[in-house]
């Protein structure tokens, strides 16, 4: 079983600053912009583990009203 490590992740939505903490195997920008899209309502988790999510890109997500992603080890 590969280790996990928890990440706080800070944005803006709609310019209300929002903040959160994911566990996850990994982090990368990519990854924080689509759990901020996911933690805003806009974007979906796989209803099982196994089943593969389909990520937000950045793009996306800055048209949905999400901007200034940052995130970091909690």
């Amino acid at each position: 079983m590969q280790h996990t490590q928890h990440y706080r992740i800070e944005y803006l939505f709609h310019g209300k600053p929002r903040w959160f903490y994911v566990c996850a195997k990994q982090m990368d920008n990519a990854e924080a912009w689509h759990w901020a899209a996911v933690d805003a309502g806009v974007a979906d988790i796989p209803k099982y583990r196994s089943d593969r999510a389909i990520k937000l890109s950045k793009p996306k997500a800055e048209r949905l009203g999400i901007d200034a992603v940052t995130w970091k080890p909690a």
